[in-house]
């Protein structure tokens, strides 16, 4: 079995393409997946940034809002960017009417807590298992996390909020990684995704 895991990133809105460089620069045979059939073909999936609510309304359109549910109950490594923190949340805490996440991670966020689009920044973060110095971060209409569970790890806060996190394969970030050219926390969850397909397959 080849070393190199197959990830996707689910292209149904957001800021696809830049995790599709990430991933493949973090040494993943990375790959756009849209509907169930591509789903059930990688070993891991990046949710990406974009607004949450569509993101969602789409996979339910596209058919893939319950198979990837189902896929992450079952282990499946999943990585959420902004947007994809909210999607992978098991709570809202100001959901827009109808709203639907895919869960995962037993947190309660809050949308577009850091501010407007207007009031976007960068900031360095330092990311508990990210080597070699702070991460430089993207927040965009960022979320944070309001509350973690006993299962979920904090990984990194900034200005007193929790902006990453990691449950079991799941992991989120409220910021962009992708957009900086820094791809160490895409390989963090290239390895997760190897190491999760090594355990499957003994």
């Amino acid at each position: 079995m080849s070393d190199t895991p197959v990830i996707g990133v689910l292209a149904l809105q957001g800021d696809v393409r830049e995790h599709l460089v990430a991933l493949a620069a973090a040494g993943a045979a990375a790959r756009a997946v849209r509907r169930p059939e591509e789903l059930a073909e990688v070993d891991g999936l990046v949710l990406p940034g974009g607004e949450s609510t569509t993101i969602s309304k789409l996979a339910g359109l596209f058919g893939v809002l319950e198979p990837l549910r189902a896929r992450v109950r079952e282990g499946l490594p999943v990585y959420g960017t902004c947007a994809g923190m909210i999607l992978l949340a098991d709570k809202i805490l100001d959901p827009r009417s109808g709203q639907e996440t895919v869960g995962g991670i037993d947190m309660i966020v809050r949308r577009n807590a850091f501010g407007r689009q207007n009031e976007s920044f960068e900031a360095a973060v330092d990311v508990r298992g990210v080597g070699g110095g702070p991460v430089e971060g993207v927040f965009i209409r960022a979320p944070w996390v309001e509350s973690v569970g006993a299962a979920a790890e904090v990984l990194a806060e900034h200005d007193g909020h929790v902006v990453a996190v990691r449950q079991g394969n799941a992991l989120a970030t409220s910021f962009h990684p992708e957009l900086t050219g820094d791809h160490r926390v895409h390989r963090l969850f290239a390895d997760t995704v190897r190491a999760n397909r090594a355990a499957r397959s003994l």
